[in-house]
C-alpha cells in the first residue's frame, strides 16, 4: 500500500500540470484563444470522465495489466505527436489519449481498498486524499514554471510521457486490486445490478455536490481577489486553503470512526459562509483555512463508504462512475458559482456553493430515511395482507 501511494502522489503531479499546460500550450505556442484553450481542456475532461465508468468494469473483469496495456500504447502514440502538431489534430489527439487514460486515481483508490480492512481503511483512504491535495497544489506551480523556462511543445510532451511511463510502472508492479480472499473466492465482475441502487446514486451526488462546492469556491476566490485588487495574494489564498484540506483530511484519518459523507457535506457548506464576508486577502485567506479543514475528509468519506456498499468485484467500475459524478461536480459548481458571481459579486459566488453543500447534504439523507420508512409500510402491509388470506 505505501508503494501504490507513493507511486501515485508522484503521478498526480504531472497530471494536473498537464491540465494546465493544455491551456498555456494552446494560448502561448499555438497562438490561438482562451475560448479554444477552454475547449480543449472541457473535451479532454470530458472524454476522461467517460472512460471512468468503462475503464473501471475492464478492470473488475480482466485485472490490472490487460485493462491498461492499450491505455499505454494509445497514450505513447497520441502524446508522442500531439504536442508537436496545430490545434485541430491537438484536439482529436488529446480526446483519443483521454478516452484511454490510464485510470490511476481508480487504480490507486481500488488497490488502497484491496489492501486494508474496514477497521483501518479511513486512515489510508486519508492519506491518499491528502496526496492529491499536495499534488493539486505542486503541478500546477511546476507546470507553469517549467513552461516560463522551456517551451510548452518540449514540456507538455515531457509531462504526458512521465505520465505514460507511470502506466508503465503500474504495469510491471501489477498491485493487487482485490483482498486475497475475494481473489480466492471468484476473478469474475460481480453483476451491476447488486450494487448500483440508490443508495450509491445518492453517494455518487453527494460527492459531485462536494466538488461543485469545491470548484464553485476556486473561481469565487479568483473573483474575491481581484475584487480586492490584491492579485499578487491569489496563489498564497489558494495555498493556504488547501493547506486545510491537508490539516483535515489528516485529522480525519486519524479519527476512530467514520462520519456519514452527508454531514461532512453540510459542514463544508457552512463553513463556505464566512467567506462571503471576507474585506481583504487576509480574511480570505483565514476563512478559507477553516473552509479546506472539511475538503478532503467529505471526499475520503464518500470513497470509504462506497467501499462499505459495493463488492470488490465491481469497485473498478463504481470508483470509475464516482470518479465521472466529481468530474460532472467540477463543471457544475464551476457554472454556478460564475453565473452568481454575475449577479451578485463573489460574496454571491460562496453563497451559492454553501447553498448547495448544505442544500445536498441535508436533503440527501433525508430523502434516503424517507425511501426507508416508506419500504418498510410497503413490506409490513404485504407481510400483514398475505396473513390475512
Amino acid at each position: 500500500m505505501r508503494n501504490v501511494l507513493l507511486l501515485g502522489a508522484l503521478v498526480r503531479i504531472p497530471f494536473f500540470a498537464g491540465a494546465v499546460l493544455l491551456a498555456l500550450h494552446v494560448v502561448q505556442t499555438l497562438h490561438g484563444s482562451y475560448v479554444q484553450a477552454g475547449a480543449l481542456s472541457t473535451i479532454v475532461t470530458v472524454c476522461i470522465a467517460l472512460s471512468g465508468p468503462w475503464r473501471g468494469r475492464l478492470l473488475d473483469r480482466f485485472g490490472l495489466r490487460r485493462t491498461i496495456a492499450p491505455s499505454i500504447l494509445v497514450g505513447a502514440v497520441c502524446w508522442s505527436i500531439a504536442p508537436f502538431v496545430d490545434y485541430v489534430p491537438l484536439l482529436i489527439l488529446a480526446a483519443i489519449a483521454g478516452l484511454f487514460d490510464v485510470p490511476i486515481f481508480t487504480v490507486v483508490r481500488q488497490a488502497v481498498i484491496a489492501a486494508t480492512t474496514e477497521q483501518n481503511r479511513q486512515p489510508a483512504l486519508a492519506l491518499e486524499a491528502v496526496s492529491v491535495e499536495c499534488a493539486f497544489m505542486v503541478g500546477p506551480i511546476v507546470g507553469v514554471a517549467a513552461a516560463g523556462i522551456w517551451s510548452t511543445t518540449m514540456v507538455l510532451f515531457f509531462v504526458q510521457m512521465t505520465l505514460v511511463l507511470a502506466g508503465v510502472l503500474l504495469w510491471v508492479r501489477n498491485p493487487p486490486l482485490r483482498s486475497a480472499a475475494d481473489s480466492d473466492r471468484s476473478s469474475s465482475a460481480v453483476p451491476r445490478r447488486s450494487w448500483f441502487r440508490i443508495e450509491f446514486v445518492a453517494l455518487c451526488i453527494g460527492a459531485s455536490a462536494a466538488i461543485a462546492v469545491l470548484s464553485g469556491s476556486e473561481l469565487t476566490f479568483v473573483s474575491a481577489i481581484r475584487e480586492f485588487g490584491a492579485q499578487q495574494w491569489l496563489g498564497v489564498v489558494l495555498a493556504v486553503w488547501g493547506f486545510g484540506s491537508v490539516v483535515g483530511g489528516l485529522v480525519y484519518g486519524a479519527l476512530q470512526r467514520p462520519i456519514s459523507t452527508y454531514l461532512l457535506l453540510a459542514g463544508l457548506g457552512a463553513v463556505t459562509i464566512p467567506m462571503a464576508f471576507a474585506i481583504g486577502p487576509i480574511s480570505l485567506a483565514i476563512t478559507g483555512l477553516v473552509a479546506g479543514i472539511f475538503c478532503a475528509p467529505t471526499i475520503t468519506a464518500s470513497i470509504d463508504q462506497m467501499s462499505r456498499i459495493v463488492p470488490e468485484g465491481g469497485r473498478g467500475e463504481a470508483i470509475g462512475w464516482h470518479a465521472a459524478a466529481l468530474t460532472l461536480g467540477n463543471g457544475i459548481g464551476s457554472s454556478l458559482a460564475g453565473i452568481a458571481i454575475d449577479a451578485g459579486g463573489f460574496p454571491a459566488g460562496f453563497a451559492a456553493a454553501a447553498t448547495l453543500g448544505i442544500g445536498i447534504g441535508l436533503g440527501l439523507p433525508l430523502l434516503l430515511t424517507l425511501r426507508d420508512r416508506r419500504r418498510s409500510a410497503f413490506l409490513e402491509e404485504s407481510a400483514t395482507t398475505q396473513v390475512s388470506a
